[in-house]
């Protein structure tokens, strides 16, 4: 009982990694139809250093 309890707790790794590549397959989806705008990762490290002064 206490295992079967554990397990309805825990996702199992394949379900996971299932959940993750739906998760990635839903975010390139939207950067190739324009839903969503890509930045530059230079840029995004720039805004963060100017906002925390590093």
């Amino acid at each position: 009982m206490v295992d079967k309890l554990l397990e309805s707790l825990n996702s199992s790794k394949k379900e996971i990694d299932e959940l993750w590549t739906k998760e990635a397959e839903r975010r390139l989806r939207d950067i190739k139809t324009g839903k969503v705008k890509t930045i530059p990762g230079d840029n995004v490290f720039k805004e963060i250093g100017e906002k925390f002064n590093l």
